[in-house]
């Protein structure tokens, strides 16, 4: 292989003899040994043939790959995973010659080694013909499935590459800055359609009865974002004010199902065109319900593919969660055919800039576009999604390296998507929307078709102050646009003199992982503030060394004009005009920290919450309630001191501040209901009925009122059924029955469905009847909320997961493990669950996932005892590299399971001794 030997040279300079190099599958030495491709080739278009055969369940292939040579080499470097690989020619200008080829699979890799150089500057094609198996997981190309009402079952098969699964899929360098064109043909049986990225262009016939479907190229894309499927689906469609053709496609039986999703598609797409200011880049997109898919949604460009459960929606069967539920992701994916298709990020350290951005505009396109979902009543919760993460020490900075494909399945977690939204929502608030709106819209426009990293994003949303001219026509749009919904435009009111330097403030907040707890301390007109990471450890040494720009805001007793500061230094003090009863920080929650109020200041909260609470926003109120109540964790707060505070909640209205009082207590009973404590378990759960019963009296049993109070009415109903209240039991029960007696025709009001079915799968005949008619709906937010109630029954027998046979598709499994799992009947079942399929689920789900990683924190997370923590330590420790044993999830869940202990150890004589001082009170006052 003198072929070899300069590619030495040419490619890995510092590497020693070749023994370093690692060994391909047939014993030779494999020419590159790293896990990214070499950047010496890149493709400029792919032209693949793909034939799927649906009945033995395998596909053939051919790519032909035009290359890009930027340095002489003989070797190309590219990804392949578990396929075959044949005939590999080299389509020279001097003619046509075979190629020798390697494999590396640890890294998916194919060497392709050339007798003759390939020289920089010039234009080479490489053709391979391929074949695999159709994926049985849910990546690459694999096959789904679906049941008719009849029983038949009907196969298809469908596609998702992100982020590691193109490779698998067709040879291609798999990585997001190698983005090309497309020209994909589908070689199909007439029984089925072919759908792609692109628009079909022609059929052509083939002999042997088959029918080939050429689509026209794409633009410049990543491999990520490919997609074809091969289905028996049917469409609805309509066309965008700027004339672009959306269809939903839906099995069959399914397809009544999809007006909302397009309609939805429509407004957001037409929304999306204007707020950018940048027309969608193809003439059509479709968005595709397929039957088994792992995540809930992903943003293939012009081929959009969704959960059933995401897309599909029922107006008399579906709830208003669920109108809400599809609406965001729908939006998601569609700010994604932006934020990630048009502009990429250079790798997937920087996952958020994408993830982060569509899980924000799903906020911000909804609140214009769907005022009447009042989105904002659920943002905040995202927030402290994400701070529940990143308050453990195993937490990742926001942009962290990656190398390998699990640690990149990783970054598809609560800190890339949620708290990526949230320092969003906290920079949009600092620079105003105005300002903020106008550096995207210059981002998108200068990147576009490229690859980014966090940087470019900090530039041009500094540079807004002096953006060129081109965009003073945009600035004038967007002052418009801004006074037509009514948002704030103008200048930003920051106590800084410095100059703004958007990147230095956020790279704080990107590069580091953790956030910020600041503490307060007022006294008479000055406020001393200090800030420190906030951490769940007992090990100080922990949270030293961290410092972050903090955009303050704050209201007092005296003024709620929102005043701003923004804090750079460790400890810092403002001074107030005069002295004030209170001092509320973080106002909105708009700021991505936790506030201590030292000294008296958490006592001059409760007071104003119990005297006059709504002199607080409501998710300043639910802010408040997290941060206490967080704040008992780490032991600068008192537990009898957040419980004081909780008390208030008894006059409770706004959904974001009732559940996240929900949030905070009822974990603390779960932590008791995995240990042998029923006194005092249930002595909290009485507590917190009691703290609810006025609002939970109040509600109907209809499906009236605004989006959040439908919400908030489903939720309190279902707690309330749960926690045995009478008066919901005894309703709950009358309605099953009657339901039941109508052999489920009869129409029950959708926000209330839970509560009732929950009930009703109490004893074995309800349960063994709402799971005959979980087999055979069609309707998948019934079937969603079924299953649900299936799995809060107290009859150990119905949780076993051979219950569920055949008919409950493996997508839906996880999320039934982990319902489980919070079932005081169940969680031993789940745990054991886990263990025993571990390496079954890890192949199906893949390590690294989120479902994965979902699974492994939440069946643990209520566990409080040292003898537990041992359990789950002799289990995980037990696992190899292969097995999982490097996931992030696996430290999380220890740290969890120690701080759970080290709160009860901490915090149980205190809870006693509060709730017995309140039952006394309660008692007294009665008398």
């Amino acid at each position: 292989f003198s072929s070899q030997s300069r590619l030495r040279v040419a490619i890995l300079p510092n590497q020693g003899q070749a023994k370093d190099l690692p060994i391909a599958t047939n014993g030779q030495p494999f020419p590159w040994d790293r896990m990214r491709l070499p950047k010496t080739i890149s493709p400029l278009h792919y032209d693949l043939t793909i034939h799927p055969n649906l009945t033995t369940l395998d596909f053939t292939g051919v790519a032909r790959i035009e290359l890009d040579v930027h340095e002489d080499t003989s070797i190309i470097i590219l990804h392949a995973k578990q396929m075959q690989i044949s005939n590999v020619l080299l389509l020279a200008p001097e003619g046509i010659r075979p190629l020798h080829v390697l494999e590396y699979p640890h890294f998916h890799q194919l060497a392709l080694l050339s007798d003759s150089v390939l020289t920089k500057g010039r234009k080479y094609e490489v053709q391979l013909e391929f074949a695999a198996n159709l994926s049985d997981s849910y990546h690459g190309f694999y096959k789904s499935s679906y049941r008719t009402s009849s029983g038949e079952v009907r196969v298809m098969a469908s596609t998702q590459f992100e982020a590691t699964f193109a490779r698998a899929a067709f040879p291609c360098f798999d990585e997001p800055a190698f983005k090309a064109n497309f020209t994909i043909r589908i070689i199909r049986e007439p029984r089925h359609i072919a759908i792609s990225n692109m628009p079909k262009v022609k059929t052509v016939e083939l002999p042997g009865g088959l029918l080939e479907d050429h689509f026209d190229t794409t633009i410049k894309m990543s491999t990520y974002l490919v997609a074809y499927i091969v289905s028996d689906f049917l469409s609805v469609s309509k066309t965008t004010q700027h004339g672009v053709k959306i269809s939903v496609y839906a099995v069959p039986e399914k397809i009544n199902q999809t007006a909302y999703a397009l309609d939805a598609a429509v407004k957001l797409l037409d929304f999306y065109d204007n707020y950018y200011d940048i027309p969608y880049q193809l003439p059509k997109h479709d968005l595709a319900a397929i039957p088994d898919f792992q995540a809930g949604a992903m943003e293939n460009w012009g081929l959009s593919t969704y959960r059933e459960t995401g897309l599909l929606f029922d107006p008399d069967r579906s709830s208003a969660s669920d109108k809400l539920g599809i609406t965001k992701v729908i939006a998601h994916e569609l700010a994604h055919q932006w934020f990630g298709n048009l502009v990429t990020m250079e790798w997937w350290n920087d996952l958020w800039l994408k993830e982060g951005f569509a899980k924000f505009m799903e906020y911000i396109s909804l609140d214009i576009s769907y005022p009447e979902l009042h989105v904002d009543d659920f943002f905040l919760g995202k927030c402290f999604d994400a701070m529940e993460v990143d308050s453990l020490s195993s937490s990742h900075p926001v942009s962290t390296p990656v190398e390998n494909p699990m640690q990149i399945q990783e970054m598809f977690d609560d800190v890339s998507y949620d708290k990526g939204a949230c320092i969003l929502n906290m920079l949009r608030d600092f620079l105003t929307p105005e300002a903020f709106e106008i550096g995207i819209i210059q981002y998108l426009k200068r990147y576009s078709y490229q690859n980014t990293v966090s940087s470019h994003l900090w530039e041009s949303l500094t540079n807004v102050s002096d953006v060129s001219d081109d965009l003073d026509e945009g600035r004038l749009k967007h002052r418009e646009f801004c006074a037509k919904r009514n948002l704030p435009s103008g200048a930003s009111k920051w106590q800084s003199d410095d100059e703004l330097d958007v990147r230095a403030i956020m790279d704080t907040w990107t590069l580091q992982e953790g956030f910020p707890l600041v503490t307060v301390e007022v006294r008479g007109r000055e406020v001393r503030l200090s800030q420190e990471r906030y951490l769940k450890t007992d090990d100080p040494s922990l949270t030293e060394g961290f410092l972050w720009q903090i955009p303050l805001t704050y209201m007092t007793s005296t003024s709620n004009t929102i005043q701003r500061f923004l804090l750079k230094t460790k400890t810092d003090i403002l001074y107030l005009p005069e002295e004030v009863d209170w001092v509320k920080f973080n106002v909105d929650m708009s700021g991505y920290y936790m506030v201590h109020y030292a000294g008296e200041g958490w006592n001059s909260i409760i007071r104003l919450l119990q005297h006059n609470h709504t002199a607080l926003s409501g998710n300043d109120r639910a802010n408040l309630i997290h941060n206490v109540f967080q704040l008992v964790s780490i032991g600068k707060v008192r537990l009898d001191t957040a419980l004081e505070l909780s008390l208030y909640l008894s006059r409770e209205t706004e959904i974001m501040a009732v559940t996240q009082g929900f949030g905070e207590l009822v974990p603390l009973y779960k932590l008791m209901e995995k240990r042998d404590m029923a006194a005092l378990e249930n002595q909290m759960k009485g507590y917190i009925v009691d703290l609810f019963r006025g609002l939970i009296d109040r509600q109907e049993w209809t499906d009236s009122g605004s989006v959040s109070e439908r919400v908030l009415r489903s939720y309190l109903l279902l707690f309330a059924c749960v926690r045995n209240y009478a008066p919901c039991v005894t309703k709950a029960t009358q309605l099953f029955n009657k339901w039941k007696d109508s052999d489920g025709t009869l129409s029950l009001p959708v926000d209330i469905t839970m509560a009732v079915f929950v009930i009703g799968a109490r004893t074995p005949e309800g349960w063994d009847f709402l799971f005959e008619k979980y087999r055979h709906s069609m309707q998948m937010s019934v079937k969603s909320r079924m299953k649900t109630a299936m799995t809060v029954t107290s009859l150990q027998d119905k949780l076993t997961w051979s219950s569920y046979g055949e008919v409950m598709k493996t997508q839906d499994l996880p999320g039934v493990v982990v319902s489980v799992s919070k079932n005081p009947h169940g969680y031993k079942l789940a745990w054991d669950f886990l263990r025993a399929n571990w390496h079954t689920l890890i192949k199906k789900f893949d390590l690294g996932s989120s479902t994965i990683s979902h699974m492994v924190t939440q069946v643990t997370n209520q566990y409080s005892t040292r003898e537990m923590l041992d359990e789950v330590r002799s289990f995980f420790g037990s696992l190899t590299e292969e097995t999982g044993s490097e996931m992030r999830c696996i430290q999380q869940t220890y740290e969890t399971i120690e701080d759970n202990i080290r709160w009860m150890d901490t915090n149980l004589p205190l809870l006693q001794a509060w709730l017995n001082k309140r039952s006394h009170k309660v008692a007294h006052e009665d008398l």
